[in-house]
């Protein structure tokens, strides 16, 4: 099981699609049609192998439009795991009592969406994919980032997406129940609990805003942080250490 893709939510899309691109030298590969269905319009950028997404509710109905609501604004919004076969998961899960919001199953994709109460705040979906035998493989297809993604990966600057962090009031049970959603052991240090992907790490600490529950921070790997933390001061944003805030998360920029 690998990390493949984080989604934001904002406002606007436009503006937060630009500070990733002139910070992280990133490019849109994909404007989705079919998040239609979900009152949304979105784009897809390319991380390396993995992907950010920004989506922006267009529709008073869309659950997005409340959850940036009740996050306060800009925000973590979903995370999306790869597998090479997402039904044993959709059937585990289902028995565990985890609800269903939304699922498709065809030649294209399987992909479950989880509801965001019964997995510690977070929309999170576990995905395989269409004719990909090993979900690990270099250049592996991604339908949610179009046909010519790798065309507009970020290789020179962006090397790809190693991990996030999930906010709650109790890290360990929010940890505990992620392990039980991913089968995916819990381990810990003096940083808190995490839990360790193929690729990828999910970090869980408690809040740091009022909402407190959903995704509030990704890791990127960079050539060259110092770089990327320049433009970002060149464009105004917030920069503390190695990190940079863009769409309502902490973008932690580690050399790669």
């Amino acid at each position: 099981m690998r990390l493949r893709q984080v989604a934001l939510v904002a406002s606007k899309l436009d503006p937060v699609v630009a500070d990733l691109q002139a910070v992280l030298g990133l490019q849109i590969s994909f404007r989705d049609p079919e998040v239609a269905v979900f009152g949304l319009v979105n784009a897809v950028l390319p991380v390396g192998e993995e992907f950010l997404e920004v989506v922006e509710p267009v529709t008073a109905e869309a659950s997005a439009g409340r959850y940036l609501k009740r996050r306060g604004g800009d925000a973590g919004y979903m995370l999306i795991m790869q597998v090479d076969d997402a039904l044993p998961h959709r059937a585990r899960t289902k028995a565990m009592g985890v609800r269903n919001i939304a699922e498709m199953t065809n030649s294209k994709a399987v992909f479950t969406h989880f509801h965001p109460a019964d997995t510690a705040g977070v929309l999170a979906s576990i995905d395989s994919i269409g004719g990909v035998a090993d979900h690990m493989k270099p250049d592996g297809a991604w339908p949610y980032a179009g046909p010519d993604w790798r065309a507009h990966r970020s290789d020179k600057d962006t090397l790809g997406i190693v991990g996030a962090t999930i906010q709650a009031a109790d890290p360990a049970a929010a940890a505990a129940r992620w392990s039980q959603l991913l089968d995916h052991k819990v381990e810990s240090d003096s940083a808190g609990p995490r839990i360790t992907l193929a690729r990828g790490v999910l970090r869980f600490v408690k809040p740091v805003d009022a909402d407190g529950t959903g995704v509030v921070g990704v890791d990127v790997a960079v050539r060259d942080p110092a770089q990327n933390l320049a433009r970002a001061r060149a464009r105004g944003l917030h920069v503390e250490g190695n990190a940079v805030h863009i769409g309502g998360v902490s973008l932690s920029l580690v050399a790669g």
